[in-house]
């Protein structure tokens, strides 16, 4: 959802109001290219603390220690899929690192940041689970859609016009003369 959201904003020209880095003072490195582009003009530095958080966030929801903590199991082990375990274990817990058994304790969760939806009845956190996963699938259809669609212009007949035009190899990461430098 993210990347989806993050390919929106770039196709309408909306960044952040602060210098890029100190290299880059401004944007306008980046004007007229497609959202894939900017991934490809990127440094690889920038590329690899992208991929490292998403890492992160991955094997986060993987573990099986973090998923115990809260009561869960893994969704492959008759957990409920799309959950995603916050980064507060509760209760320091005496002689585990830093009281929490993990190198840096986060009061936040992720997916309901707020507590918006702590007193919610069970009927509406499934309904709203069942809405994020739908979410996340139309999400993966769309990235998909305009990927396809600045690659291929008129491939997509809804965003015909309305996307830059990607000349770069999209599907680079998976040929023999890939490299990350």
């Amino acid at each position: 959802m993210a990347a989806f959201v993050g390919y929106v904003v770039h196709e309408n020209g909306i960044h952040f109001p602060w210098p890029l880095s100190y290299s880059l003072p401004d944007y306008s490195s980046f004007e007229g290219l497609s959202a894939p582009a900017v991934w490809d003009a990127i440094p690889w530095q920038s590329k690899a603390q992208i991929i490292l958080f998403i890492g992160f966030l991955e094997a986060w929801s993987e573990t099986q220690y973090v998923l115990q903590n809260e009561g869960q199991k893994h969704y492959m082990r008759g957990g409920k899929p799309g959950y995603f375990p916050t980064f507060a274990l509760g209760e320091p817990k005496p002689g585990s690192y830093l009281g929490w058994g993990i190198a840096h304790p986060v009061p936040l969760n992720l997916f309901d940041p707020f507590n918006l939806s702590k007193n919610a009845s069970p009927e509406k956190k499934a309904k709203g689970l069942l809405a994020e996963i739908n979410n996340g699938r139309l999400a993966q259809i769309g990235i998909m859609a305009f990927v396809a669609e600045a690659k291929v212009p008129g491939s997509v007949p809804a965003l015909t016009g309305k996307l830059h035009t990607y000349t770069g190899e999209v599907m680079a990461p998976f040929s023999p003369e890939f490299h990350l430098f």
